[in-house]
């Protein structure tokens, strides 16, 4: 596969998988927090299959960057990253497939704590795959869009060992979401339509 191409299978991957995260986290997820039995099997299977295609398009990013960045030293274990970030949440879907069935909230709870915490150590796996795709794309990106990339993933990290380690974490889980929300929507967003450019571009 030319490179014009591998940068538009990235590039587009990259938007399914904001698309359904947005499905996935704000449409089901956060609904079925909010009010676990007003949330119909059906929409908590969508979702789950929302985070499920998402894993795949993970998977596919991580293989064409290693393509395209192969030479870099640092893109193997880079892949292996996000591979694993990827494999993680998953697996974590199988606590919502599980939560499908319940009619008692307490129990459906259960399951949304469970996923919750797999997806917590799928972001640190994969905000070390962040740290080091910024230094893959040193010299490749615009400086900011590294440096948001690099913010990006050292956040996920700290966000995940905030909440693992901090009993107050919750006074605080309002700052820690949005120093990681910025950094990654502007990077990410940004890298994604830098790959999609770059698919017309490239000869």
């Amino acid at each position: 596969m030319k490179d014009k191409q591998l940068y538009k299978v990235a590039g587009l991957s990259y938007v399914g998988i904001f698309f359904l995260a947005i499905f996935g986290n704000f449409i089901m997820l956060d609904s079925l927090k909010s009010d676990p039995l007003s949330v119909s099997s059906t929409v908590i299977g969508l979702g789950a299959m929302a985070f499920l295609v998402a894993a795949i398009l993970d998977m596919v990013v991580a293989w064409v960057l290693k393509d395209l960045f192969k030479k870099h030293r640092l893109t193997t274990i880079s892949t292996y990253l996000r591979l694993a970030h990827a494999a993680i949440m998953g697996v974590a879907v199988y606590a919502l497939v599980l939560a499908r069935g319940l009619t008692d909230a307490d129990s459906i709870q259960t399951q949304i704590s469970i996923f919750d915490t797999m997806w917590l150590i799928g972001l640190f796996f994969f905000g070390a795959h962040l740290i080091l795709l910024s230094n893959i794309l040193k010299n490749v990106v615009p400086k900011w869009m590294g440096i948001a990339l690099l913010i990006a993933g050292v956040m996920y990290m700290v966000d995940t060992t905030a909440q693992f380690t901090l009993s107050n974490y919750d006074q605080y889980k309002d700052v820690f979401l949005a120093l990681v929300a910025i950094p990654s929507i502007l990077g990410e967003m940004a890298f994604s339509i830098w790959l999609l450019v770059k698919s017309r571009n490239n000869t």
